[in-house]
């Protein structure tokens, strides 16, 4: 088939959609409609047409203070596209034994921008299990998926990322301040383990582990959570099996933990 006989297939307005979504994504909040209209080369009209069409199916959503970011329809579909590839591949066994043998839900997240967004779950066959779901976005900063990742990345990277960032509070444990959110990373970072005893919702406790891959960046987090009164009698074994599995997922990631002489 010839490229003439190949661009009759072409659907424009789906060309358009995909650019201006890809540009989203590039960090253009369409705060100046007619600079992004323009260089899309499309009408003022037809941009706005094409946010609210994207914003009513969730690949769009305001973005608090002015313009659009990424909506959570869009994440959940690339979550699950993401969920075929190595890290979810690598993952998914490890969460599984997890959630079984602790009885508690296990999620992996990673972090996107300053969120952290859940690529997979599993359950155990129990009466009370997470009932978030694959494509969930949490504030990294409040979330223990995300402060384990922020935690093991350089210092300098984490200052940039939260420089001129406001940090809401999800509870009165939230750190909302860059330097108490350094202060708590370096806690999180020093333990191993990022502990959350209702910090993020009351009455729900949960402890977060980083996996690493080959070239030992945090690449991703891995959690347990389940009502606090299950984590007290079983606090170390739920932290110890937590960051074995995380070491496991990292192992099959290609990371090799370098022993000092």
């Amino acid at each position: 088939m010839g490229e003439a006989a190949e661009d009759a297939y072409l659907s424009p307005p789906v060309q358009r959609a995909t650019r201006l979504l890809r540009r989203i994504a590039e960090g253009d909040r369409v705060t100046n409609m007619s600079r992004t209209a323009r260089e899309l080369d499309i009408s003022r009209t037809t941009l706005l047409r094409l946010l609210h069409t994207l914003e009513a199916e969730r690949f769009i959503e305001p973005a608090g203070d002015a313009g659009w970011r990424i909506g959570p329809g869009l994440i959940g579909i690339a979550a699950h596209a993401f969920g075929s590839g190595d890290l979810a591949e690598a993952a998914q066994p490890v969460l599984q034994r997890l959630a079984e043998t602790l009885g508690l839900s296990a999620h992996l997240g990673v972090l996107d921008g300053r969120e952290v967004v859940y690529l997979a779950r599993r359950t155990p066959n129990a009466s009370f299990v997470s009932n978030i779901r694959v494509g969930s976005r949490l504030p990294a900063h409040a979330a223990n998926m995300g402060r384990i990742i922020l935690a093991h990345l350089p210092e300098s990277e984490v200052r940039a990322l939260y420089a001129r960032a406001p940090m809401p509070a999800a509870t009165a444990h939230t750190a909302t301040t860059l330097d108490g959110l350094l202060h708590r990373l370096a806690q999180d970072r020093e333990a191993g383990l990022a502990w959350s005893d209702g910090h993020f919702e009351p009455g729900i406790a949960s402890v977060a582990a980083a996996v690493r891959d080959a070239t030992g960046r945090p690449v991703a987090a891995i959690n347990v959570s389940g009502q606090a009164a299950s984590f007290e009698a079983h606090r170390a074994r739920i932290g110890g099996a937590v960051a074995e599995a995380a070491s496991e997922i990292s192992a099959r990631l290609g990371f090799t933990l370098r022993k000092v002489a």
